[in-house]
């Protein structure tokens, strides 16, 4: 369906997840792509020719100033996050970030309070609050598929056969912190409570990775559930993908459709298992694992004030603080409690 408003897409970052974005959005009845940006002049070329952009170069602030441009997707490296945020508000812009909002407390503080005061509609990268298997997950676990939520067990390691690009991926932030905040969020929203206190272990798998690139972190919650989350790149780690959470009436398994052994067309796999009856029960979900139109379409609902941000600002600033905090558990070798950063938040079954 063509509607009525095509929005105008500046996107700043031709790399991976540049190239994620775009491919899933450059076709769509209600986006126009005004400009493509990439220090990389001829990758910010190229991904101009090949989607249709306007426009193109290596810096992103004349693109600011085009009245046709509504909407800026920051798909750059995590340390520059802040700067361009910044100056995409202040020339009144929307903004789509990737995640994490910064690779410093301070910084993501920054960030923060930025969105907060501003005018403008911002929504982070959350891409699994835009996933139908995680919303179904979600839903299935709030509606007491597996009674009691107890434990959340996360496991998300990939084998780095690009090398290059991951260890400048780990020059602003580990992988328990870029991975994390992902499924940190995850443990949030599918427990209805918060990480109240975290604690780790980590080591560097490879001797050039710069820093610790694997980590585990166990986390504790408001409502007395706990959740593991196990992340690691390496170019000696296998690729792995675990996610299962217990209840104290069974248990539901994410599996995604590239790792399922059969049935892969039906699309992902989420299975239920009953406690009282031994039962199982599959339900498949046809999801895009990186649904970036349904991401992007969420903001497009936020500037229309037709929905507000999921995430909303105060969940994203909570799962990075509590990724931060984790990573500082994992290098001092200790338990770290979380404050509250969410005014006014209710556990459930709080009075």
């Amino acid at each position: 369906r063509i509607m009525n408003k095509r929005y105008g897409v500046v996107l700043i970052g031709c790399g991976h997840i540049g190239q994620e974005h775009i491919e899933d959005i450059y076709f769509r009845d209600n986006i126009r792509v005004v400009a493509t940006v990439d220090t990389r002049e001829e990758q910010a070329r190229l991904f101009a020719r090949r989607y249709g952009a306007d426009h193109y170069g290596t810096d992103y602030r004349p693109f600011l100033r085009l009245p046709e441009t509504d909407i800026v997707i920051i798909a750059t490296y995590v340390n520059t996050h802040l700067s361009i945020l910044r100056d995409c508000l202040e020339a009144g812009k929307h903004v789509l970030c990737e995640k994490p909002i910064a690779g410093t407390l301070e910084e993501g503080e920054a960030f923060y309070r930025l969105v907060k005061g501003a005018s403008s509609q911002v929504l982070v990268a959350h891409i699994l609050r835009h996933n139908r298997t995680y919303q179904t997950a979600a839903r299935l676990i709030g509606e007491g598929a597996v009674g009691r939520l107890s434990l959340m067990r996360m496991v998300q390691n990939h084998h780095a056969m690009d090398w290059p690009r991951y260890k400048r991926l780990m020059a602003d932030c580990p992988p328990i912190v870029d991975c994390g905040v992902h499924y940190i969020d995850v443990m949030q929203w599918f427990s209805g409570s918060r990480v109240v206190e975290v604690s780790g272990v980590g080591c560097r798998l490879d001797a050039d990775s710069g820093q610790d690139n694997y980590g585990m972190i166990q986390a504790r919650l408001a409502n007395g559930c706990i959740a593991s989350y196990e992340a690691g790149w390496s170019r000696n780690l296998a690729a792995q993908n675990l996610k299962e959470f217990i209840g104290d009436k069974g248990r539901l398994t994410i599996t995604l459709r590239d790792n399922r052994i059969t049935n892969k067309e039906e699309g992902d796999c989420i299975t239920l298992y009953t406690s009282d009856t031994g039962e199982y029960r599959t339900i498949n979900v046809a999801a895009k694992y990186k649904d970036m139109y349904a991401q992007l379409s969420a903001l497009i609902g936020m500037i229309e004030g037709k929905a507000s941000a999921s995430p909303s600002i105060d969940e994203v600033y909570s799962a990075f603080v509590i990724a931060m905090t984790a990573k500082k558990a994992i290098e001092t070798r200790t338990v770290q409690f979380v404050p509250a950063l969410i005014e006014g938040k209710r556990e459930k079954g709080a009075s």
